[in-house]
């Protein structure tokens, strides 16, 4: 909150004090100051309001309210007042009561420009449409500017967007969208290019793509400057809507002359080619192809111009565009796409590629260039080409070592150029375990002789060598995935972890440490591995996954709660900053972002991320807390939890993870398909599906608890109580029902993909058994509410059925619970395994425990419960007596800095393993004290 930068009046110089302590954070004091002023100036309301401020930043938010709605009450029209007024709503996210501050402000001080330009601003804020844009012509009415009549005109477009009925919005809210510009047309007051690009906003919206061409060609297409080029590309995309491909292609061909190296006026041009070709266009006789000037309508005319554009780049020497080269592929893919005998006549494509890596191998961007065209060469053509590639890298024999190695950066770029085709081509995968294990020694030598040519480079920068590094992990993720042991992760975790303190910024590297360690079962790394990864906004949302999918499953509860709640910030922040955008858009005339922005937010707001963080969030508070610092019921009543409401967007939830956000150079067939992408969504989705009910039969139970009948009553339940158990009941069945329904599907095996999603943990929730487990233990809960309101004689069958109920619980604990056995880490002889699942298995026994404690099941219970703590101790000193460091795991081949980040990677498993037992072990312990305090 800015302090006032000069003094206005006597006021002001009061205040000023109070903003500076709210300024500094030093809000007690602020508060103090604020009394001590109102004891002299009684009258002086944003003295309260400043006031108000200090008590909300300081958790009193019942006072602070009080004292701002006593001082909204007086309607002040003074802006000191209403500025802290509208500050102090924002902070208690009550946006809705700045709209009925400024809407008094109006009516008192009718002729306020400033007034309504804040009434409209608020109306932004919450997303009142109509009230926009009539807030919008009445500013416009008191100060005739065109700004806010065209606030008014986007209020309109935007009630058409929110508008549930099309029809309503293409007859009503557009039509009249569209005359009150036109009014502004015809009397000659278009000032601004954002006002010609709200017109054919709105033309485009109404499918009227011809009158809004007409427009971009007249005379207010000129006022498009604010983009090179803003006024060709509209006309592009409005011939390709109108299927005008003549217009298209002479447009294309016309701006490639002038830009040779831009990649869409190629995809353009070449489209439109073909558009021409299937429609059998020829040009008129006489007059012109087109109003753009010159059509290409044959393949003869294309491969022409696309040679002429080579032929202009010959001489420039080292500085070649890249597009025309590029072109030349793209036709050719084109050609053999179609089915056609003329790609022949621009070449064979493996020596254009082959020219195309002499001319720009030494450049990053070679590989992705390339990339899009490895379909092209023929299949038994790879090793010789490759082999080719590799005659013309300048590599030289040095005294060090008998590998030959680049002398400098665009040599060793070329070279690494080669070994990333390579793998693309899929050579990799036709290579043996000794061979792969060779090109990793030799590609981990390469990149130590490398790091020499970033010896100046800052720690921010990356060392250019890093992606042999890279590259030799994924060789050893593949003999992981053939082979099944896990010493190439061991290996891969000590190469990674050397090659980042040599590139302590690379995210590549971090990336890859995160999903091995979370394969090992280590999480305790990967919080410090995310945290440096310093993802931003959206990020969290992209990216987020990789933290909070293993954060509890590997028992690290404490932060798995903080990593949910990080990730929920900002979830919640994205409604009050998307209206911060749209004012911002609204005030500087951005009125095509403001759909985007809205987009945006229901996009996040519908995050399959989202979802699944705030259930797991809640689930772990209950776990945690619940029964131990407050009772379930208090817990549940903190959340404003209802068991009967389901707030999940099923039918809009988006997957927005960023699966592609790890590099990588394999073969397209072992590529994320877009099938498993949607396999996975769907997976993540039920497994969602699975939690909320879990979730709101928690909150069932706990209504259901406080609110049955005293024992053996002849009374009928009522207000409420029935259905409250017959909700329980509904949701105990729809959950046996997703259950029942994944057990009968086939099990497929998730594979491990350098760009794919992690496992859900589906698999292990019903392989454990703790779906029975959780399942049972709520059925237990219908039976005690039975027997709660059932008569003396009519109990007898439910006794039964309880105590087998109880019987049964116990020994499917006690079946989960040896799943849970075994040790976590051990060693053998050269090498360190891990059981991973056992401690996904231990957080799975930990739910049902949680909420089972019944009195007539407490003395088994408690014995049970003992076992599992004595259990989790003898993890643990065993655990602590592996000397890790001590050992020498790695082959006497190993370099001595291989060795040292052996070690280390060895001692942040241990840890890692060591906190998660810990943390387990001390919520069971809390478990079992609160057991053995129950009475019978």
């Amino acid at each position: 909150m800015a302090a006032r930068s000069h003094v206005q009046d006597p006021n002001d110089r009061r205040l000023r004090p109070i903003y500076d302590y709210l300024d500094n954070g030093n809000n007690k004091m602020a508060i103090q100051q604020a009394d001590k002023l109102l004891k002299k100036h009684r009258d002086l309301h944003c003295a309260k309001v400043l006031k108000a401020i200090g008590l909300q930043r300081t958790g009193k938010q019942e006072e602070a309210f009080a004292v701002a709605q006593e001082v909204a009450a007086l309607e002040p029209t003074d802006d000191n007042s209403l500025q802290a007024l509208t500050i102090l709503y924002r902070e208690m996210h009550r946006p809705e009561l700045v709209t009925k501050l400024y809407e008094a402000a109006v009516r008192k001080v009718p002729s306020s420009e400033e007034y309504h330009s804040h009434l409209f601003m608020a109306y932004a804020r919450v997303g009142e449409y109509k009230k926009m844009q009539q807030a919008g012509m009445a500013l416009y009415k008191i100060v005739p500017k065109n700004p806010y009549y065209f606030w008014s005109v986007m209020s309109l477009v935007m009630q058409s967007i929110s508008a549930q009925d099309e029809k309503l919005s293409k007859t009503m809210f557009l039509p009249l969208a569209q005359r009150m510009v036109e009014k502004m047309v015809k009397e000659d007051k278009i000032e601004a290019e954002a006002e010609v690009q709200l017109y054919l906003m709105i033309l485009e919206r109404l499918g009227k793509d011809q009158e809004a061409l007409e427009v971009i060609r007249g005379k207010l297409g000129e006022k498009l400057t604010s983009e090179l080029q803003s006024r060709e590309m509209k006309c592009m995309v409005l011939y390709k809507k109108l299927i005008k491909w003549p217009e298209c292609n002479a447009l294309s061909r016309k701006l490639l002359i002038h830009n040779p190296d831009d990649w869409q006026f190629y995809i353009s041009y070449f489209d439109s080619l073909f558009h021409l070709i299937d429609e059998a266009w020829t040009p008129p006789a006489e007059a012109e192809h087109c109003p753009e000037g010159p059509v290409t309508c044959l393949v003869q005319e294309a491969i022409s111009f696309v040679e002429e554009r080579i032929l202009n780049e010959e001489p420039k020497g080292s500085r070649h565009l890249r597009g025309p080269y590029l072109a030349k592929l793209e036709l050719i893919r084109r050609l053999r796409e179609r089915g056609t005998n003329d790609e022949h006549k621009l070449g064979i494509p493996e020596d254009l590629m082959f020219q195309y890596f002499e001319r720009f191998g030494d450049r990053p961007c070679c590989y992705s260039d390339l990339r899009i065209f490895v379909d092209l060469l023929s299949l038994d053509r790879h090793t010789q080409f490759i082999n080719k590639l590799m005659e013309v890298v300048p590599l030289s024999i040095s005294t060090e070592s008998d590998l030959a190695l680049p002398g400098d950066v665009k040599a060793m770029q070329r070279h690494m150029f080669v070994v990333q085709f390579a793998r693309l081509l899929g050579l990799h995968e036709t290579m043996d375990q000794t061979q792969k294990l060779r090109l990793v020694e030799e590609l981990m030598q390469r990149y130590k002789h490398a790091l020499k040519f970033g010896k100046s480079c800052l720690k921010t920068e990356l060392q250019f060598s890093d992606n042999y590094c890279l590259l030799a992990v994924h060789l050893l993720l593949d003999i992981w995935r053939q082979s099944g042991e896990e010493w190439p992760l061991w290996r891969s975790l000590a190469l990674l972890e050397e090659s980042l303190s040599n590139s302590p910024s690379s995210a590549q590297f971090k990336l890859l440490l995160i999903r091995i360690y979370c394969l090992l079962g280590a999480f305790e790394p990967v919080v410090d591995l995310y945290t440096s990864l310093d993802a931003k906004h959206v990020q969290h949302d992209t990216i987020g996954y990789l933290l909070t999918r293993y954060a509890e499953p590997l028992g690290h509860l404490a932060a798995a709660s903080q990593a949910c709640n990080f990730t929920l910030r900002f979830f919640h922040s994205n409604q009050k900053d998307t209206s911060e955008y749209i004012i911002q858009a609204y005030k500087y005339g951005a009125f095509e972002k403001i759909p985007e922005f809205i987009a945006f937010r229901n996009r996040l707001n519908n995050s399959l991320h989202f979802a699944q963080v705030r259930i797991e969030r809640m689930l772990l508070d209950l776990f945690l807390e619940a029964n131990i610092t407050n009772s379930l019921e208090e817990s549940i009543k903190a959340m404003g939890l209802c068991p009967d409401e389901d707030d999940i967007p099923w039918d809009n939830l988006r997957d927005n993870r960023d699966l592609a956000v790890s590099i990588s150079w394999d073969p397209k067939d072992r590529e994320l398909s877009e099938g498993e992408r949607k396999s996975s969504m769907k997976e993540e989705r039920i497994w969602l599906q699975v939690r909320s009910l879990t979730l709101r039969l928690v909150c069932a139970l706990s209504a259901v608890s406080h609110t049955v009948e005293p024992k053996n009553s002849e009374k009928t339940t009522t207000n409420g109580v029935t259905s409250k158990i017959e909700t329980l009941r509904s949701l105990i069945q729809q959950l046996e029902c997703v259950v029942q329904s994944e057990k009968k599907k086939d099990k497929l095996t998730a594979k491990f993909l350098i760009q794919g999603p992690p496992p859900t943990r589906m698999t292990t929730y019903l392989e454990s058994n703790s779906c029975r487990c959780q399942i049972n233990a709520f059925h237990l809960v219908t039976d005690m509410y039975e027997l709660d309101v059932s008569g003396l004689d009519e109990t007898l069958d439910i006794q039964e059925r309880i105590a087998n109920n109880f019987k049964s619980l116990l020994q499917q604990l006690q079946e989960l619970f040896n799943k849970c056995k075994g040790n976590l880490l051990e060693t053998k002889e050269t090498e360190c395994t891990t059981k991973p699942e056992l401690l996904e298995n231990l957080v799975f026994l930990l739910e049902p425990i949680v909420f089972s404690s019944f009195q007539d099941f407490v003395g088994r219970l408690q014995n049970f419960l003992s076992e599992v703590v004595n259990h989790l101790k003898e993890l643990e000193t065993t655990l602590t007596a592996l000397k890790l460091e001590e050992l020498t795991l790695e082959s006497p081949s190993a370099v001595q800095d291989e060795q040292k980040f052996s070690r280390t990677v060895r001692s942040k498993i241990q840890s890692s393993y060591q906190r998660s037992l810990q943390e387990i072990g001390e919520l069971l312990r809390k478990r079992l004290d609160m057991v053995k305090s129950l009475k019978i």
